[in-house]
């Protein structure tokens, strides 16, 4: 393995895979295989970079599926197969230093940013998927503010349902910020690595979507 492995957590359902970058926050890719999911999230690598820019944090991973380091596998669920990375793993359980966490905050809030600037340059319509099916922009947009209200629930943080987004996102950010023993957040269910994880891969998985679906087929 060189210096800049990729150091993957495995999430295996019974008809989806998911391979999760430990440690670039939001970085997660599905195949039906776990060679699939992590050959994704290799090809996933330079995209990735817009979000490490916003973030303004070096970026130098071996972009090699065979400097990919599997350094935990866990069983799926049926948010698994059903297109979401959903199981805490031990890894996620790990304390949190004051610039782990920083670090973690800074990456989540660039996956926000490329979510932003994805909506504001994609059109209203977007191009349908293979079966004609897919949410417009603003629809994709709402979806994401919607679930991430429903995450701060999860975090502890009061307000969820009614708190403006770019409020209940800076108190995310401040959640996720924190130093950490690797407690489950208000003492319910995501540890701040997993909850950081969890937001961000969502919000970043959108924003690929709106860009894909901008682009002509």
């Amino acid at each position: 393995m060189s210096d800049n492995a990729l150091r993957v957590l495995i999430e295996a359902g019974s008809k989806r895979t998911f391979a999760c970058a430990l440690d670039w926050t939001g970085l997660a890719r599905s195949g039906k295989t776990e060679s699939e999911a992590v050959e994704a999230l290799v090809a996933a690598l330079p995209r990735y970079a817009a979000v490490v820019a916003e973030a303004g944090i070096g970026f130098e991973p071996d972009a090699s599926a065979g400097d990919v380091e599997i350094v935990e596998r866990v069983p799926g669920t049926a948010t698994t197969d059903f297109g979401a990375p959903g199981v805490v793993g031990e890894a996620d359980r790990a304390p949190s230093s004051a610039d782990d966490a920083s670090r973690d905050a800074a990456l989540l809030a660039g996956c926000w940013a490329v979510l932003d600037r994805a909506a504001a340059a994609a059109p209203a319509a977007l191009r349908k998927g293979p079966r004609g099916g897919g949410r417009e922009r603003d629809k994709i947009v709402s979806h994401v503010e919607d679930t991430e209200r429903a995450y701060a629930g999860v975090m502890g943080i009061p307000g969820g349902g009614t708190r403006p987004m770019l409020e209940l996102r800076a108190a995310m950010l401040e959640e996720i910020g924190r130093a950490s023993d690797g407690s489950p957040l208000a003492g319910k269910k995501w540890p701040p690595r997993y909850a950081a994880r969890r937001v961000a891969w969502h919000a970043l998985d959108h924003a690929w979507e709106i860009e894909d679906r901008s682009a002509p087929a």
